[in-house]
């Protein structure tokens, strides 16, 4: 059987699909590029916003287009809460929700770098946010299972693993277990040469797991610690569990034991209530911190979701205007942090893909840099000296 899937949201979905095409392959299934002619469409859709679920009705429609013979199978987060308008749309023929997945998967993104799923579920419900509701409570494996997959992981060869989950920080507590002790496990497994965590909640991300990071062997220099607003009354609008001093006083932390790290923000904008005061101070608050760059999303209501009755509504227009001006920021924010490592020499982890005739890699501090293409440095550490030639820059 002809199979093409395609993903949509965060690298916890890749991680999913990724894990479910490897076992299709496994049964003696062809794995075809999504856009071609195929038997079976998977789609793992995303409800983070309204436009997440119009790319999710974009791509089943396109799927049916391709071939309208073909089996349609619908899955993930905007499957889990819509299921009954999925199930209605031509060519579907199954819709599986969150609860179909495997808790524990990776996927490769080349030879080199894994994304691995270690958590799924939330348990904040924050007022803006459908996730719980489509991806249920936090769960985890126990640490012993964790390290067995990452094991596995070890034995295909790969040599970054990026940590994913829902709200990875609270792995392990089913089980009376720790996230920090997790890190502490996988830490010691041979063949992984490096490790990053792909987002913590702030108030989750401790003292010791910052100063764990900043001794380990393999765990690398670059936090991805949510914020959403800088404002204290937003935050409590959003029923975060942290407030402003509590997130400056983690990234203050942070470059005191690790001056060099990378450290990214989810910020969104024109969430209800948010004044025009507010997003002052949510652009002033971003500007005061070392932040390195943001992910920026613009608030889109979620049905279900308590931020349906909170406070007025934010105009579109200025939703989108706030929007283009923390991307601004963020692009500001990213500049200083690239000069701020211009002529320092970082480690790089080469990858196998190659780009117009050069390799790309990262360094520990998540800065893209590239060279001549070297098929036998492909998998290695090399320590190079960042300079404006071999700087490409992006973020993902």
């Amino acid at each position: 059987m002809l199979i093409a899937a395609h993903t949509l949201g965060c690298k916890l979905n890749f991680a999913e699909t990724s894990d479910l095409l490897r076992r299709l392959v496994a049964e003696g299934h062809t794995v075809v590029n999504w856009g071609m002619r195929a038997d079976l469409y998977i789609v793992n859709t995303c409800t983070v916003t309204a436009v997440a679920e119009k790319k999710c009705r974009t791509a089943i429609r396109q799927a049916h287009r391709q071939n309208p013979d073909a089996q349609i199978v619908v899955m993930g987060c905007f499957a889990q809460v819509a299921k009954d308008e999925i199930e209605k749309m031509p060519g579907v023929t199954q819709v599986l929700g969150n609860d179909s997945k495997r808790l524990l998967s990776y996927s490769g993104e080349d030879r080199t770098r894994t994304f691995f799923k270690i958590q799924d579920g939330c348990d904040y419900f924050c007022t803006y946010c459908a996730i719980p509701f489509a991806r249920g409570r936090s769960r985890s494996a126990t640490i012993e299972e964790t390290l067995c997959a990452a094991r596995r992981i070890a034995a295909t060869g790969a040599r970054e693993v990026v940590l994913t989950g829902v709200n990875t920080g609270t792995f392990g507590q089913q089980h009376g277990e720790s996230f920090l002790d997790l890190l502490k496990g996988l830490d010691g497994i041979d063949g992984i040469l490096r490790y990053r965590i792909s987002s913590i909640e702030p108030n989750l991300l401790t003292d010791d797991i910052i100063d764990f990071v900043a001794h380990s062997r393999a765990f690398l220099p670059h936090f991805h610690i949510p914020l959403q607003a800088g404002s204290d009354h937003v935050l409590s609008l959003m029923h975060r569990r942290y407030d402003t001093a509590l997130y400056r006083a983690k990234l203050e932390r942070i470059k005191a034991v690790m001056p060099d790290a990378c450290i990214a923000a989810d910020v969104m904008a024109g969430f209800n209530g948010e004044s025009e005061e507010e997003f002052g101070k949510v652009l002033g608050f971003i500007d005061s911190l070392p932040i390195s760059y943001l992910h920026v999303f613009t608030y889109s209501d979620r049905p279900g979701t308590a931020a349906l009755r909170l406070g007025e509504k934010v105009p579109v227009n200025i939703r989108r205007e706030h929007t283009a001006r923390l991307l601004e920021l963020s692009e500001r924010k990213h500049h200083a942090f690239i000069d701020s490592q211009m002529d320092k020499t970082r480690p790089v982890l080469w990858e196998s893909t190659p780009h117009s005739k050069q390799m790309l890699g990262w360094t520990d501090n998540y800065i893209r840099l590239c060279r001549p293409y070297d098929d036998s440095l492909v998998g290695t550490v090399e320590q190079v000296v960042i300079t404006p030639d071999n700087i490409i820059g992006e973020t993902d």
